[in-house]
């Protein structure tokens, strides 16, 4: 794959977290998860890390579900803290997915009770709930006019999606990381991360396999949720795999999509957190560009 072929494309992503702090930290310990995964359509070229003030070591490593994560200590005292991911991404065309090939939600369902291959014993992990996506009956009946017996399991979800897209308003002032999914679905607004979690959620409230990415969109006209981290929904059905959905813009992937991480939900794929020893009150601004 290289940056040359018509169906590729390439990009230089920055994501760049500074904090101020009222007092000064002591010290501190930090995960960062900015260095974006290599996927099949997918290739990270030098990702590196800048921190200061300057961490005398950071130490690289997979996760469970394979994202890369970077840990480092700053044992000096300091009134301000600046991470900055950056990376060279080339994205190759992904065939649209014909969708009707999947099986029913209900061949699905029995697939992921007893995994026929190493694949589905993967995709099973994302049927159970997790820390922000809880299962109910109320979310399962949100879903269930989207499956009627024997539809194809990723007709349904890209129904679903285009339910969350038509219905609910994106609005960034109105949640936070710590709104429920049912407040989602009773106020019906919230960002890309909430109509993400609200999507898997219903999905798993019915058995699907269905799992949270964390990435960024290429800025184009008219799409929500450029120039900033976003976040959409990855679903799995033995035949065709995972395929991923963008309920905030009603889409599947092609190639405006950088995938950074993916996992249960966000509390996975935080792209930075830590333990500080100070501090004080705090601001913080995240910046993302992509070129």
């Amino acid at each position: 794959m290289t940056s040359s072929d018509a169906s590729t494309r390439s990009f230089h992503v920055t994501h760049a977290t500074r904090y101020a702090y009222a007092e000064r930290v002591s010290l501190s310990y930090h995960q960062a998860m900015l260095k974006p995964r290599s996927t099949t359509h997918q290739e990270v070229h030098t990702p590196y890390l800048h921190v200061k003030p300057e961490a005398r070591t950071i130490y690289d490593r997979d996760d469970y579900f394979g994202n890369r994560v970077s840990t480092f200590e700053l044992d000096a005292p300091h009134a301000a803290l600046e991470v900055i991911g950056e990376s060279i991404i080339t994205l190759e065309q992904i065939a649209t997915p014909i969708l009707a090939a999947s099986q029913s939600l209900e061949d699905v369902r029995a697939a992921m009770s007893r995994p026929p291959d190493a694949a589905g014993l993967t995709a099973s992990e994302f049927v159970a709930e997790s820390r922000f996506i809880p299962k109910s009956p109320e979310l399962a009946a949100f879903a269930r006019p989207h499956f009627p017996p024997g539809r194809p399991y990723l007709e349904g979800v890209r129904d679903l999606m285009r339910h969350i897209f038509e219905h609910f308003r994106y609005d960034p002032k109105v949640t936070s990381i710590s709104t429920p999914v049912s407040e989602v679905l009773h106020h019906k607004h919230g960002v890309c991360q909430d109509f993400a979690h609200l999507m898997i959620a219903a999905l798993r409230s019915l058995g699907g396999p269905a799992r949270y990415i964390s990435g960024y969109l290429v800025p184009l006209p008219g799409v929500v949720g450029a120039q900033a981290s976003h976040a959409w929904v990855s679903a799995y059905c033995p035949t065709l795999g995972w395929v991923d959905f963008d309920p905030t813009n009603d889409v599947i992937p092609s190639n405006g999509h950088i995938t950074l991480a993916w996992g249960r939900d966000f509390a996975d794929v935080s792209p930075l957190r830590g333990v500080i020893f100070g501090g004080g009150d705090h601001t913080v601004d995240v910046e993302v560009k992509i070129t």
